[in-house]
């Protein structure tokens, strides 16, 4: 059987979900952390010591997008949550795939760190960052005010992969979505899914869904 490593309130919740989605079969092992990172038990389990990682006998495998590309092509035989490369969305699928780790989040990271620099507002540097976590933010909420889900008119893994960057990463990068009437919608039909609710009650005891716009 699949065995999940969670570090409680991280990307690897993205895993839970994704197999709760799937209705894939899985071992859960909670970790806390110790006191901000992954705990050593956790860290001992693959070079990059950090969670997400997963284990299926003899494999150990980490990185969010290999691990979702590794549970959908062999454990998914129907193709659920995915869109075949003949569809006329298959690019959309793509993009907004790998939207979240090779854009949304490292956008965020850099906006959180010019943040705590305090650099003034002509600073290019700064002004670099703010645009382009912005432009983020612009890009999700365009798109689902057209669009029910991000590859279109059909749930997929791309929202399973961006939910976790517009939750639990404001927990410790807080940032609003009040103005983004497309995102508030989008997290509003993520909330009203079962296989959402059943990976937040395993993965995170009593955080709740994490969905509103601000005040997280």
């Amino acid at each position: 059987m699949l065995i999940i490593h969670h570090l409680q309130r991280s990307q690897s919740e993205r895993i839970i979900w994704l197999c709760e989605e799937l209705q894939l079969p899985y071992e859960l092992k909670l970790y806390q952390r110790s006191p901000l990172l992954s705990p050593p038990e956790l860290q001992a389990l693959h070079p990059s010591k950090s969670a997400p990682i997963i284990q299926d006998g003899p494999t150990t495998l980490a990185e969010s997008g290999a691990i979702f590309e590794y549970i959908l092509t062999k454990h998914n035989p129907s193709g659920k949550l995915t869109i075949p490369p003949s569809a006329p969305n298959y690019a959309d699928y793509l993009y907004y795939l790998h939207f979240a780790n090779g854009t949304f989040q490292p956008a965020l990271l850099r906006y959180k760190i010019i943040s705590r620099l305090d650099l003034p507002s002509e600073n290019f540097s700064a002004q670099l960052a703010r645009r382009s976590f912005q432009r983020a933010l612009e890009i999700l909420d365009d798109r689902l005010q057209k669009s029910t889900w991000l590859a279109g008119e059909e749930f997929t893994a791309a929202d399973v992969m961006i939910v976790v960057t517009l939750t639990t990463m404001r927990l410790f990068i807080p940032f609003e979505v009040d103005g983004y009437l497309g995102i508030l919608g989008f997290l509003g039909r993520v909330g009203e899914r079962e296989g959402y609710r059943r990976a937040r009650e395993r993965g995170g005891p009593g955080l709740g869904l994490l969905l509103e716009g601000s005040g997280l």
